[in-house]
């Protein structure tokens, strides 16, 4: 039997410029063919800019993926990712065209120069918990030892999080 590394990921993709439900189905389609499949896909939600305001609303949506790829491979090519589609990085919490979050890497706690896992700021963000909840809503937080779902009920972020109805 051959052994395998396969790894249950979360991420979350982001846009506020230029035609963004696109730009996330072209983000889809680049890490479903250079990552590993994608098992579940959350709805798109409209949320408002987080960090720096003075910016264009955000749509964002969560993923479940399965891959091969070692955590530092995956940041590599989500970025990677980022950069085809035309992400040039100016600021930190800036508008931008495409945003990939890796959330969790398996039940991968890591604190590597360019890349912490579990992501380090999902219990305090609604637009990352609530995409997520809808997937993943039983997945247990590798550090705070809590669901998804318990997260997004303690989370303190009060900002609206609408999912978009096509």
């Amino acid at each position: 039997m051959l052994e395998t590394n396969l790894q249950k990921v979360y991420l979350l993709l982001g846009a506020n410029l230029g035609n963004r439900e696109e730009t996330l189905q072209k983000a889809i389609s680049l890490l479903n063919e250079q990552i590993g499949p994608v098992s579940k896909q959350s709805h798109l939600y409209e949320t408002a800019p987080w960090g720096k305001t003075d910016q264009p609303g955000f749509l964002n949506l969560a993923l479940e993926l399965t891959s091969e790829k070692t955590a530092q491979e995956l940041l590599s090519l989500t970025q990677s990712i980022e950069s085809q589609l035309g992400r040039v990085r100016h600021e930190k919490w800036g508008a931008r065209l495409i945003d990939i979050d890796i959330l969790y890497f398996g039940e991968l706690i890591s604190n590597f120069d360019n890349l912490t896992l579990p992501h380090p700021f999902i219990q305090e963000r609604r637009f990352v918990l609530v995409p997520l909840e809808e997937i993943a809503p039983e997945f247990i937080h590798p550090v705070f030892k809590k669901t998804t779902r318990e997260l997004l009920i303690s989370c303190p972020d009060s900002s609206e999080v609408t999912k978009v109805l096509h």
